[in-house]
């Protein structure tokens, strides 16, 4: 056997090691805690060697630079949604340069964006290259840790596909020293081509994945069949493949809204019957927390315990009280002079008027490791992504009794809209509302055209048509590609 170095790192996800190999490309390197030989992979050759190269993936997902300070700053604290927080002294990097939008090809959140989910892709593709030799391992185990490899690589192409538009499809694992492996890291692709990719990803994973109810004890939270059919319909949503959106979420099956919104936000409401896919934090264990992204956003200052980025805005807050919507605000949004659900009291004194609730953790407060988790798919959106598809479709009468079953969870009355102009405002304002500070906001005004009035309106920020609706990629990205990627416009 070729004597191929492969890089052994040891993560923390339901209690596993992992097996990475490290790209070819400095800039999307995975660093290694230690190495061994291609020969080595034998140890993994059984079920558990199997499901480590695949819990490999899960744990990218708990790192700060996959899923906190950046991922906050380039999701919410960009949008209307979010102001920057903390103290007006704090910057949080470049934190208040996402949130006046001044933003350029050295600023150090896209950075973290785009090498944090190339890093988990080169995981990917490493489970996809080594899990089928694993021949001593369970066949319908690998086929399904095969699913749940793609389905994390379309979950992050996605990622990345709605940030930057085209960029490098890195399809398999490089090696050192090939210089058509070196060229694909460093050639973007059309958005075309990465949205056709991630569909194929979804597709085959779909095939492969078993339904929620299939896994228990620690494997709750994998990837289900119903995820792959709920990111599928995302994914179509945002090209605009209204028809292929609404089949996908006619076969999300076996889920159910919980009565209770801020039941959702406990650790009591994690992976229930709602949920479809969501990042598992654990405050028991400090390895497998999503890093400090409780602390990040946690109350500051005087009786507070965290560093208060992420703040609500007035607007959102308004959005919630014109519309009556007191059950998903006071889910949502923290504010001064408050008892949380589990008896806490927010002084009047703290820095913030208001903090991200969803974002709270009870019994880890003030820890760096919290308890958790990032609901990223849930089954009151695909009744949104529905009812917006039909809606396109012409289907409108269809699409309103979709919208009220969300607004009926959230005590708040039918919507008045009835034709498809105002059905589609309606929407639109809905997903704000039930999605806040669950990383959508942002990109969810770009693809409806809504971002240069809705950034006028947050403080009369300037949103360029024609360059904001994607943003820069790294600036060191570019100088390394020399030639082989331009930038984005604008920028």
């Amino acid at each position: 056997m070729k004597r191929n170095k492969i890089l052994l790192v040891s993560l923390m996800l339901l209690g596993s090691v992992a097996a990475v190999q490290s790209c070819s490309d400095e800039f999307i390197d995975v660093k290694p805690s230690e190495s061994m030989t291609i020969d080595d992979l034998e140890k993994f050759n059984n079920d558990n060697g199997a499901t480590y190269f695949v819990n490999s993936i899960y744990a990218k997902f708990l790192d700060w630079n996959m899923s906190t300070f950046a991922w906050i700053g380039v999701t919410s604290i960009i949008s209307d949604d979010a102001d920057k927080g903390s103290t007006d002294g704090d910057t949080g990097s470049d934190k208040n340069l996402l949130d006046a939008l001044n933003i350029t090809a050295t600023t150090p959140s896209f950075k973290e964006l785009f090498a944090s989910n190339y890093q988990g892709i080169n995981r990917c593709n490493e489970a996809l290259k080594y899990i089928p030799q694993l021949d001593k391992a369970n066949p319908e185990l690998r086929k399904r840790l095969m699913g749940e490899a793609k389905f994390l690589r379309a979950f992050m192409y996605f990622t990345l596909v709605k940030s930057f538009g085209g960029v490098p499809l890195v399809d398999r694992v490089p090696i050192l020293g090939n210089a058509e492996d070196k060229k694909m890291q460093l050639t973007r692709v059309s958005k075309e081509e990465i949205y056709a990719f991630i569909e194929k990803d979804l597709k085959e994973a779909i095939e492969s994945l078993p339904g929620k109810e299939a896994y228990g004890g620690t494997e709750v939270g994998r990837a289900s069949v119903g995820a792959a059919h709920a990111l599928l319909a995302k994914v179509y949503l945002y090209q605009k493949k209204w028809q292929l959106a609404a089949e996908q979420c006619d076969l999300v099956t076996g889920y159910s809204l919980t009565p209770s919104f801020i039941d959702i936000y406990k650790v009591s409401g994690e992976n229930n019957a709602e949920s479809i896919f969501e990042i598992q934090g654990s405050g028991a264990d400090a390895g497998r927390a999503i890093q400090q992204y409780s602390k990040v956003q946690g109350v500051r200052g005087t009786g507070g315990w965290g560093w208060g980025f992420a703040t609500p805005t007035q607007g959102l807050y308004d959005a919630y009280t014109a519309e009556g919507d007191t059950e998903r605000r006071d889910a949502t949004i923290i504010h001064r002079d408050m008892t949380l659900y589990d008896g806490r009291y927010i002084s009047s004194k703290v820095e913030n008027k208001f903090y991200n609730y969803k974002a709270y953790s009870s019994a880890f407060y003030d820890k760096d490791a919290t308890d958790t988790n990032i609901r990223y798919l849930r089954y009151a959106e695909v009744l949104l992504i529905k009812a917006e598809a039909l809606n396109e479709l012409g289907q409108t009468s269809v699409a309103i009794p979709l919208l009220n079953q969300v607004r009926e969870r959230a005590k708040i009355t039918p919507t008045p809209a009835t034709s498809q102009a105002d059905v589609r405002t309606a929407i639109w304002k809905e997903r704000r509302l039930e999605l806040a500070f669950e990383h959508d906001r942002w990109f969810d005004l770009v693809r409806t055209g809504q971002a240069q009035t809705a950034m006028a309106a947050d403080g009369g920020k300037k949103f360029i048509v024609g360059k904001h609706e994607l943003f820069p990629l790294p600036y060191e990205f570019i100088m390394e590609a020399g030639g082989l990627s331009q930038q984005n416009p604008g920028y």
